[in-house]
C-alpha cells in the first residue's frame, strides 16, 4: 500500500492520532435493556452438564437427533407445532446441541429460526461461541437486519473482526447510517478497522449521495489514525466527493498533488473530474485530463469519451463533439447506443438533422437497434426542422416496435405544437396523457403555461400553474416567468408582484428578465417606492438590471419627486458602466433645477465625479 507524503496530509488539512490497539475487544455494543439481559443467565447452569459434550465427541444417537431436527425445519411446514411431541424426552436447550445444530444446519435463515424458536419455548439463552458463529452466517449472507435484530435481541458483544465484517456488510447494503454509527462504537472501543473498510464505507456514501456523511466518516478516520496509511482508493473517493459537491477544482488539486507522489486513483475519479469540467465548460482541463490518463496508463475508454462528448453537446458544442465522436471511430472505437443517442440528440438539437439522420442509419447498420431514447432524439429533431408528417410515421413505427408512449415523447409533442401556436391541439394531448397512464411532469406544465402566455390567454396559464402545484410537482423559475411578462403587459401589477414573491417564498431565483419586466410595470403604473426597493434587491443578489431598467425607473422617481432615490440609481447605474441618454440627462436637468441650484451642484457633482 503506497502512503500519502506529508503534504498531502497538510492539503487535505487534518491531524492525525495514532492509531488504536486493533486486537482490543468490542464490549457494551448496545445498549442495556430489560429484555438483554438474559444472554448469560444459564451458560453457567449448562457449562457443567454438557462438558463432556464439549470436550469430547457427540455420541451418535444425540448427532442423529441433530440431523433429524435439521431435516425436519428444512422441509416440514409449520414444524414448531409438532417438534416437542416428535421428541418428548428430548431437551433442546442444551447448549451443546444448537452448536452442532447450527454446524449442521446449511440455511442460516433455518438457523435463526430454530432459535427463535428455542427462545420461544425455553427461553433459551446460546453461549457465546454460538452467537459468534449464527452472527458471522447473518453477516456472511448478507441479511444485515436479521444480523442487527440478532444483536439486539441478544445483547452479546461479537468479536472485532466480526463486527468489521457486519460493517462491510452494511455499506454494501447502502446503510450508511448505521455504518457511521458502528465505525464511531469501533473507534471509542479502541478497534481500528482496515482501510479497505473505511473506503468500502466512502464508496457507499457516494452511492447514496450521502457527501455529508462522507465528510464525516473521513474525519473519524483522521481521528483513528488510518490517514498515516491512507490509499488510492481513498483518494479517489474524496476526489468523486469534491466534484459531487462543486467543488472540481479542488479535486483536481488533490489529483495533481497523489500523482506527484506517484499515485494514480482509478479512472471513476477521472471521470467525475471530466465530467464537472464539461458541465463549467472548462474544456482546457478536460484535455489536459485526458492526457493525464494516457500518461498514466489509465487509456481513456468508450466510457471516459461518452462523457466528454455528453458534456460538449449539453453546452452546444455538438459540433466539437461531433469531431471527437468521428475521430474516435477512425481511432478504431466502436461507439455504442448511448453515444449514438447522445450524439444523434445533440445534433438534432443544434439543427443539424441531416447529420442526425445520417448518424441514426449508420448505427443500425452496425447492428444496434435504436431504443426509446434514440427515438425519442430523433422524433425531437423531426419536429424542430418542422417535418411533421416524417414525425407521426417515426413515433407509429416507435409503438410499432414496442416502444410505449412516454412522458417525453408526449413533452416533445407538445412544445411543438405550441411553439407554433396549435396550443389547442397540445392541450388536447395533455388531457389524455393522464387517460393513457402517461405522467406530467414539470416539462409538461411549463410548455403549455408557455404556449397559452404566447396566445395571451393568462387565465389558462394560471390554472395550469395551480394544477402544476396540486398535483405536487416543484415549480420552476419558468413556471412564473411568462405568467408574470404577460401581466406585466396588461397592466396587472399587482398580481405580477404576488407572483414574484411566491417565487421567491419557494426559493426559486427570478432571472434578470422577470425582474426588469416587474420593475418595468411598476414604473409604468407610477409606483416608484416599490419598483425602487426591487433594483435595490437586484443588486444586491448579483443581478445586473437592463439599462432600460434604470431609464424607466430615473423617470419614475423623477415624476414622483424622488431625487435623492434618483440620484442614488444614477450612482448604480455609472458603477454598472452604462451611459445616460442625453434626452434623460436633460429632463433630470430640468427636474433637478426646480429646486434649489444649490442641490444639483453639490450632489449631482459628487455623483458625476466618482464615477
Amino acid at each position: 500500500m503506497a502512503r500519502v507524503q506529508p503534504f498531502i496530509i497538510t492539503f487535505l488539512r487534518q491531524n492525525p492520532r495514532t492509531a488504536q490497539n486493533a486486537n482490543t475487544h468490542i464490549r457494551n455494543l448496545t445498549v442495556d435493556s430489560k429484555e438483554t439481559n438474559f444472554i448469560y443467565r444459564e451458560f453457567g447452569e449448562n457449562q457443567n452438564q454438557s462438558k463432556e459434550l464439549v470436550n469430547g465427541a457427540i455420541n451418535q444417537p444425540n448427532l442423529d437427533i441433530v440431523k433429524q431436527v435439521c431435516k425436519i425445519t428444512r422441509t416440514i411446514p409449520r414444524w414448531e407445532e409438532t417438534l416437542l411431541s416428535n421428541f418428548p424426552s428430548f431437551n433442546f436447550s442444551e447448549p451443546w446441541f444448537f452448536r452442532e445444530f447450527l454446524r449442521q444446519q446449511e440455511s442460516v435463515l433455518f438457523s435463526l429460526s430454530f432459535f427463535h424458536w428455542l427462545r420461544s419455548e425455553y427461553e433459551f439463552s446460546p453461549d457465546l461461541d454460538s452467537c459468534n458463529v449464527l452472527f458471522d452466517k447473518l453477516v456472511e449472507a448478507k441479511a444485515c437486519k436479521a444480523a442487527r435484530n440478532f444483536l439486539e435481541l441478544t445483547g452479546f458483544s461479537p468479536e472485532p473482526g466480526s463486527l468489521e465484517r457486519y460493517l462491510r456488510c452494511l455499506c454494501d447494503d447502502g446503510l450508511v447510517e448505521e455504518a457511521a454509527d458502528l465505525f464511531s462504537l469501533l473507534n471509542k472501543n479502541g478497534y481500528c478497522p482496515s482501510i479497505a473498510t473505511w473506503n468500502l464505507a466512502l464508496l457507499a456514501c457516494l452511492k447514496v449521495s450521502r457527501n455529508d456523511l462522507l465528510w464525516k466518516l473521513y474525519q473519524d478516520m483522521i481521528d483513528s489514525g488510518v490517514v498515516v496509511d491512507i490509499d488510492v482508493g481513498t483518494v479517489g473517493c474524496l476526489i468523486q466527493a469534491f466534484c459531487n459537491d462543486g467543488e472540481a477544482s479542488k479535486g483536481y488539486d488533490l489529483l495533481r498533488q497523489i500523482l506527484e507522489d506517484g499515485l494514480v486513483p482509478d479512472t471513476v475519479a477521472f471521470h467525475k473530474l471530466i465530467a464537472a469540467f464539461c458541465k463549467t465548460r472548462n474544456y482546457g482541463r478536460v484535455s489536459e485530463l485526458l492526457h493525464t490518463m494516457i500518461a498514466t496508463n489509465r487509456a481513456p475508454d468508450i466510457y471516459t469519451y461518452q462523457e466528454v462528448i455528453n458534456g460538449l453537446c449539453k453546452n452546444r458544442k455538438c459540433l466539437e463533439g461531433y469531431r471527437i465522436f468521428n475521430d474516435l471511430k477512425d481511432r478504431g472505437y466502436a461507439p455504442d447506443r448511448v453515444m449514438y443517442t447522445t450524439m444523434i440528440h445533440g445534433l438534432c438539437r443544434m439543427g443539424r438533422f441531416g447529420k442526425a439522420r445520417k448518424l441514426w442509419f449508420e448505427m443500425i447498420n452496425r447492428g444496434m437497434l435504436p431504443n426509446e431514447y434514440t427515438y425519442n432524439a430523433l422524433l425531437y429533431g423531426l419536429y424542430k426542422v418542422h417535418d411533421f408528417k416524417e414525425a407521426k410515421k417515426l413515433y407509429k413505427e416507435m409503438l410499432d416496435r414496442g416502444y410505449g408512449e412516454t412522458t417525453v415523447s408526449y413533452n416533445i409533442m407538445i412544445a411543438w405544437f405550441c411553439s407554433h401556436g396549435r396550443v389547442d391541439v397540445a392541450y388536447d394531448l395533455f388531457e389524455k396523457m393522464p387517460q393513457k397512464g402517461i405522467v406530467r411532469d414539470l416539462i409538461t406544465f411549463n410548455s403549455l403555461i408557455r404556449g397559452f402566455c404566447i396566445k395571451g390567454n393568462i387565465a389558462k396559464s394560471l390554472n395550469l400553474l395551480h394544477e402544476l402545484l396540486a398535483q405536487g410537482l416543484q415549480p420552476s423559475a419558468s413556471s412564473y416567468k411568462p405568467i408574470i411578462e404577460n401581466l406585466r403587459r396588461v397592466g396587472h401589477m399587482q398580481e405580477a408582484k404576488n407572483l414574484l414573491n411566491d417565487m421567491l417564498s419557494r426559493g426559486l431565483e427570478p432571472d434578470v428578465y422577470t425582474h426588469d419586466h416587474v420593475i418595468t410595470g411598476l414604473c409604468e403604473k407610477g409606483y416608484a417606492a416599490e419598483g425602487m426597493e426591487l433594483l435595490v434587491e437586484m443588486l444586491r443578489n448579483g443581478l445586473k438590471p437592463q439599462q432600460n431598467t434604470f431609464e424607466k425607473l430615473l423617470q419614475c422617481l423623477s415624476r414622483s419627486d424622488r431625487l435623492d432615490d434618483s440620484l442614488l440609481v444614477l450612482d448604480f447605474m455609472f458603477r454598472i458602466g452604462y451611459a445616460l441618454k442625453i434626452s434623460i440627462c436633460h429632463s433630470l436637468i430640468a427636474k433637478f433645477c426646480e429646486g434649489s441650484a444649490h442641490f444639483v451642484e453639490s450632489y449631482l457633482r459628487e455623483v458625476l465625479e466618482m464615477n
